[in-house]
């Protein structure tokens, strides 16, 4: 089940609030083998073994996986260290960590619970005493709260909605601090200057009715092993043509658009281009296809 963007709801009692964690999605499987999937199904067990920690037999978990930083927030930058590391070794696990946040449970000793509504969802996982982060009355100040602690933002959820798979439902609304969105990587612009030989910045697009379409490009944000793990992955998906249908400017390296990757920004324009993209890593955890125009 996924939330769709928004604001708080107007009528804040039919809610509660739970902290946005910066992420990716992840199920616990305990009612047989115990596993962990990603959102597509991808098999994270090895990727993440320390999430199974939080298996319950019988249960079946929804949850967030996040890396903390030093100031223990949520450290987009640090899951990336784990994210493409099928099989990581202990001096890994050791040196970056990352952290399992329960918030939902969809199956009890063989019982789907799916069609309960979420209070009754949340107070079977509290019972489960798996460290899920608390949840809010919708009256709480947490929006607040999460923007003095520079986290994400809040999840609004409707308290008698079911759950509903697959689905991005409006009976979960996402209220961010930052606006942030997933990109398609088309290209990238060759450097100059200390960025000569290598990405000066890369090419983003979404997919419209028509296609893949040009949205900017984003030359911020990098670090310099950034830009180089960049470079050895795109090289080997160059492609002669651009794969936009739209006009791009400038001379370009085009590629296949196979990864997908997150910016922040201030704003979209009239003419579906983004604002002031700051880059802030890969989402392997999302497929091409659902990045679409918002």
């Amino acid at each position: 089940m996924l939330a769709v963007p928004g604001v708080l709801p107007s009528d804040p009692e039919r809610y509660a609030l739970e902290v946005k964690w910066d992420g990716i999605r992840a199920i616990v499987y305990a009612d047989g083998e115990p596993k962990v999937t990603g959102r597509h199904g991808a098999d994270y067990t090895r990727r993440y073994p320390e999430i199974l920690a939080h298996a319950v037999k019988g249960a079946v978990i929804d949850g967030e996986v996040v890396a903390l930083g030093p100031h223990g927030r949520p450290s987009f930058v640090r899951l990336q260290r784990r994210m493409h590391l099928t099989d990581p070794e202990p001096l890994v696990l050791d040196r970056c960590p990352v952290t399992y946040l329960p918030f939902d449970l969809l199956y009890l000793d063989g019982t789907p619970l799916f069609g309960l509504p979420y209070r009754d969802r949340r107070a079977l996982l509290d019972a489960l005493d798996v460290g899920a982060p608390p949840s809010f009355p919708g009256e709480s100040d947490l929006l607040a709260a999460t923007r003095e602690q520079g986290l994400e933002g809040v999840v609004a959820k409707l308290l008698d909605s079911p759950y509903e798979p697959g689905v991005r439902s409006r009976s979960w609304i996402k209220v961010k601090h930052l606006n942030a969105t997933e990109v398609v990587i088309g290209g990238w612009k060759p450097g100059k200057g200390r960025r000569a030989g290598g990405i000066g910045s890369l090419v983003m697009g979404v997919f419209t009715p028509r296609g893949l379409t040009y949205v900017g490009h984003v030359g911020t944000g990098f670090t310099d092993d950034t830009l180089a793990e960049l470079y050895a992955r795109l090289r080997p998906m160059e492609i002669p043509r651009s794969p936009f249908h739209n006009p791009v400017p400038w001379r370009n390296q085009w590629v296949r658009p196979e990864l997908v990757g997150e910016v922040a920004y201030t704003m979209w324009t009239d003419e579906l281009r983004l604002r002031h993209p700051v880059w802030r890593g890969l989402r392997p955890d999302k497929p091409p296809a659902e990045v679409t125009a918002r």
